[in-house]
């Protein structure tokens, strides 16, 4: 059994620009794209509520005012801060700037296009890695690098390409909060391919596995799935030692 004090708080990457998104859902950023009616961020931030996530950090860049009108500091029981981004600071640096607002020993990052039930519990239990990833297995790898996994630890990032089911990057971490601060990095980084894919063989590398489907908004094909997709996953949604629960009523905003 893990001795780690819970994690808490999450990083939810939602400065992206969503480019290839804005011929349907026009200048709104991509995290607020609609799904069923409401923003992804909110499927996202009750997805963290139920499992125990208080405090989250939104990095936050194209067109933030939107994001911050509507979620203020509160979002049910979850307390917001932000992270804002002046210049794009690219994923790694979006990270570092997030975390010096975290207030524990680590902190969850999430991306903020895509959705899954992800079980963070699993990632705050690997013992000795201070970094700790989310692998999904999907059957149409295709669209991703693939991740090789062996004894739960991640031990190469393949290119993408390779057609068929494989193991991919579920886009969510569990990160202490000084690691990437003691790396001496540059401002502007790629966490992926500029920290963690260098930090394999010199830095332990966890990898926790899941089958829970990966939904990405990030283009319109799969954003017209996830409006039936999400809701139904939110329906069903599952936390250890708990039963299915409902999707989570819209929480009350400040003002």
């Amino acid at each position: 059994m893990s001795t780690r004090v819970p994690t808490d708080e999450a990083i939810i990457l939602a400065g992206g620009l969503g480019t290839r998104l804005q011929g349907v859902i026009g200048e709104r950023p991509k995290p607020m794209a609609p799904i069923a009616g409401r923003p992804f961020l909110e499927w996202q931030l009750d997805a963290l509520g139920r499992r125990g996530i208080r405090h989250v950090v939104l990095s936050v860049g194209f067109r933030r005012e939107v994001i911050e009108a509507h979620f203020g500091s509160r979002y049910g029981d979850i307390a917001i801060d932000y992270a804002r981004e002046t210049e794009p600071l690219g994923t790694g640096g979006a990270i570092a700037a997030a975390m010096r607002l975290v207030r524990g020993e680590a902190a969850f990052v999430l991306n903020g296009d895509t959705f899954i039930r992800a079980p963070l519990r699993a990632l705050d239990d690997v013992e000795g890695c201070r970094l700790c990833m989310l692998v999904a297995r999907v059957d149409e790898a295709s669209r991703f690098g693939t991740v090789a996994v062996e004894a739960g630890r991640v031990r190469a990032f393949l290119e993408k390409g390779r057609s068929g089911p494989g193991l991919v990057n579920g886009g969510v971490y569990r990160i202490d909060r000084t690691l990437l601060a003691e790396a001496g990095l540059p401002e502007k980084f790629s966490f992926e391919r500029d920290f963690v894919e260098r930090a394999i063989g010199r830095l332990p590398v966890g990898a926790v596995v899941t089958d829970e489907p990966f939904v990405d908004i990030g283009v319109p094909e799969s954003l017209a799935m996830a409006d039936a997709e999400i809701p139904r996953l939110a329906g069903a949604d599952r936390v250890p030692g708990g039963e299915a629960l409902s999707p989570a009523p819209a929480a009350p905003r400040p003002g």
